[in-house]
């Protein structure tokens, strides 16, 4: 019998997609999942939807709700993390003190000074989640949805070098579904190769029987002007190869888009549209909380084609169906032409054994260098975090592409200086000292 920990489960609408995605397997009957999240009330709405889901799908089995993380884990086979640390106020904080230095944003969760400082709060949880696991259940894989992805993977596996860790993202699935949509032709027929990094990716290969489809996609880009008024169009045009995040993410991770007011008329971009999502999710939830309150239906909300990848690999795990995703893991030779060790996202074969990455090679060099001036913010971050020297915080926003082109050093230093204020004890203390305190002086 599999057993499964799902750890920040409080993220219901997204526990309750998973929920329905695991228990739909027939082969996963018998499984036991136990439900951790540090708020009780969130816990509850969420073993109310395990409950509902097992006995809609008629599945057996047996779920637990715990506030005690170490109990959740213990024996687990998978762990799936799906933690945000602080919440939609510390979301809010992450936008509103940089827009007031000048820096837009619009996601603010994977790169720039919003995923930076996301990372840093959420790296302590992690850290004592990966001690957790490997005493209580040290051969369990951990199924990581959190982000930063590239900064929370390469995180521990800097930290924690045993532990089984995988990050799952359904960017790729998604763009491709996408892209599918616009050429009409059917997503299921298609054969898609993408590597790079989380939420900066590249279809490297499209084809449907053998034929490259990006012909057809340029045929309809040319077709449709409104089409070509979108970041991830604009990137692609000019770099040879389709992107794998939204257009919204995509502007963030480059300097050429959000520092100019007219780019962002031409394309369209929202900025500051996470603090609204952000805002839709904790309403959602307290919907939610409302219909199970009052005995009503959960269900609504299931995504029969959602393709979340945690439920596949449990089931791989469990049953050794092969299958291939995309995975987040740390280069090992997998990309030659990116940082060895760094957090780089390529495809993984999936079986009873476990996670494969797949041997990609050398991306083509115009798109190894947006990928490594992405890991060169990652790798500052960690090392802020492992050193603990709050003076690499303020290089890696530094060495982040959209707030370099936007901001000068003094500008950045002082935001820097701003959020770790505003995160305060969030954040380790080693990292809330004066950058100039630090050891060896200010250089």
């Amino acid at each position: 019998m599999i057993r499964i920990a799902f750890v920040g489960a409080g993220s219901v609408v997204f526990t309750r997609q998973l929920l329905h995605d695991i228990l739909s397997y027939p082969e996963l009957s018998g499984a036991a999942i136990a439900l951790h999240d540090i708020d009780p009330e969130r816990l509850q709405v969420a073993a109310a939807l395990a409950d509902h889901a097992a006995r809609t799908l008629g599945a057996e089995v047996s779920v637990t709700a715990t506030t005690d993380r170490r109990a959740a884990l213990a024996g687990a086979d998978a762990v799936v993390n799906m933690i945000a640390v602080g919440g939609h106020q510390a979301t809010v904080t992450d936008f509103e003190i940089p827009a007031a230095a000048g820096l837009r944003q619009t996601i603010g969760d994977t790169l720039g000074v919003g995923g930076i400082f996301r990372a840093l709060r959420t790296f302590p949880v992690l850290r004592s989640l990966a001690q957790d696991m490997a005493e209580v259940c040290p051969d369990a894989w951990l199924l990581n949805y959190t982000n930063p992805m590239a900064m929370n993977i390469q995180y521990l596996s800097t930290i924690a070098p045993k532990l089984k860790v995988a990050g799952l993202c359904h960017s790729v699935y998604w763009t491709v579904r996408g892209l599918c949509d616009i050429i009409g032709i059917p997503h299921d027929d298609v054969d898609v190769l993408s590597a790079g990094v989380n939420h900066q990716a590249w279809i490297l290969r499209w084809q449907h029987q053998g034929r490259d489809l990006y012909p057809a996609l340029d045929a309809a880009i040319a077709a449709s002007p409104d089409l070509a008024r979108r970041v991830r169009v604009d990137m692609y045009q000019r770099l040879g190869y389709y992107p794998t995040e939204t257009s919204e993410h995509s502007s963030e991770y480059v300097p050429w888009y959000l520092g100019h007011d007219t780019e962002i008329t031409r394309l369209r971009i929202p900025v500051g549209d996470y603090i609204d999502i952000s805002a839709e999710n904790l309403a959602e939830y307290r919907e939610l909380r409302k219909v199970i309150t009052d005995g009503g239906d959960p269900a609504n909300g299931w995504e029969s084609d959602a393709a979340e990848y945690a439920p596949q690999v449990i089931h791989s795990l469990a049953t050794g169906t092969p299958r291939t995703i995309q995975v987040t893991t740390p280069n090992t030779g997998l990309i030659s032409n990116l940082p060895e060790a760094a957090a780089v996202e390529v495809p993984a074969t999936l079986d009873r054994l476990g996670i494969h990455p797949h041997h990609v090679g050398a991306l083509p060099p115009q798109l190894a260098a947006p990928n490594r001036h992405f890991l060169n913010v990652v790798d500052l971050v960690v090392a802020a975090a492992v050193e603990g020297d709050p003076r690499h915080i303020r290089h890696a926003a530094m060495a982040d592409p959209a707030t370099a082109a936007t901001l000068t050093v003094d500008q950045i230093w002082n935001l820097c200086d701003a959020m770790v204020t505003a995160h305060g004890d969030a954040l380790p203390e080693p990292l809330r000292r004066s950058p100039l305190a630090a050891r060896g002086g200010g250089g």
